[in-house]
């Protein structure tokens, strides 16, 4: 998108990058000769991991080839979840690959010897994708669509969510830690406990505990294991120029919590949007009553307890505030982390719980 700023964790030397790259490629691609172009990092997304964009062009026995590629690889300073699961990243792609839109991911090299860290390469699709720096509801493409068209990303984009509900947890069993027999709900519900603790070693976070403790009192006793996203979220998929979906991206943090913890993600992720955006939904777009009626026609799941879930994921993205701010050096007014947003959002969902 044209004037999104890059926001990638780090920047390095893609001259050099694309020199180790040619390297790298060509034993894989059984290539005589390998020129990587293009290199570029996405505009307006992707802070979590650094990612670029590059084309490859090689040759093979007289006949040439092209093709558009993504190296994603694996942060090391810039660290913003507390668990390391980029090896289940690269698996869940591979195993979601025919089950919903995906980028084909290719190869997988756990050495750091050449990056500095494991990295993994995948297929470069064509598309455009609602980002959020600036926000797709005031800036960029989205904005600029006609009603009918925003219609159609907000359909498209809640159909695939929905879609994703349906994937066999059972095809995804790499996701359970060894020797953990434990549902997949507790293992999400654990993960996120480990992730308080690790940043409330520095900050003091009463509100974030008392609210922990309340989720965990009132926390559903139907625990259904299925496919988590981990980041279900609009500026996470890509679009083709008739508003289809693509892909669905950032698989970082994947689980078999349950999808109603994806439904609550991206419900309240459209809250905050929209309260960014002075409280209006851009026209086209559905609400959250329209999205959860449309999720659940696609999902055949039931949303009984999604007041919970969508309580809980406000709790998440708390600590992940808490967490990238920490990174960026930032802090909040007079050193309250309750006074955020975020944090208020996550209040009014507790107190209605």
């Amino acid at each position: 998108m044209t004037g999104a700023p890059i926001v990638a964790p780090a920047l390095r030397d893609l001259a050099r990058l694309a020199n180790q790259l040619e390297n790298w490629l060509r034993p894989r691609l059984d290539a005589d000769d390998v020129r990587v172009s293009g290199l570029d990092y996405p505009r307006g997304s992707g802070q979590s991991h650094e990612t670029i964009l590059f084309d490859a062009r090689w040759s093979n026995g007289g006949e040439s080839f092209e093709r558009g590629l993504v190296v994603r690889i694996k942060p090391t300073s810039f660290t913003v979840f507390h668990d390391d699961l980029f090896i289940e990243q690269y698996e869940i792609m591979r195993a979601l690959r025919g089950q919903v839109p995906v980028a084909e991911v290719l190869w997988l090299d756990e050495d750091p010897a050449l990056l500095g860290a494991p990295f993994f390469v995948m297929q470069k699709l064509t598309g455009r994708v609602p980002v959020s720096h600036p926000s797709y509801m005031k800036e960029g493409w989205v904005a600029k669509a006609t009603p009918e068209q925003r219609a159609l990303i907000w359909e498209n984009g809640v159909r695939t969510l929905g879609t994703s509900a349906r994937v066999d947890p059972q095809s995804l069993d790499f996701l359970r830690p060894p020797g953990r027999t434990v549902d997949g709900f507790t293992l999400e519900w654990e993960r996120w406990q480990r992730f308080y603790e690790f940043i409330a070693e520095r900050f003091a976070l009463p509100f974030h505990l008392e609210a922990m403790q309340q989720l965990e009192r009132s926390a559903p006793a139907s625990r259904p294991e299925g496919l988590v996203w981990g980041d279900a979220r609009l500026g996470n998929l890509m679009f083709d120029d008739e508003f289809r979906v693509v892909a669905m991206m950032d698989w970082e943090q994947p689980s078999l919590g349950g999808s109603l913890n994806d439904l609550g993600w991206w419900l309240f992720n459209e809250r905050m949007k929209v309260a960014d955006n002075g409280g209006r939904l851009p026209s086209g777009w559905g609400d959250a009553a329209d999205t959860v009626a449309l999720w659940r026609e696609m999902s055949g799941r039931d949303t009984a307890d999604l007041a919970w879930f969508e309580a809980y994921s406000a709790f998440k993205c708390s600590c992940l505030t808490v967490r990238t701010m920490e990174l960026r050096d930032q802090s909040p007014p007079g050193g309250d982390w309750a006074s955020l947003p975020i944090a208020r959002a996550l209040d009014g969902l507790l107190r209605a719980l």
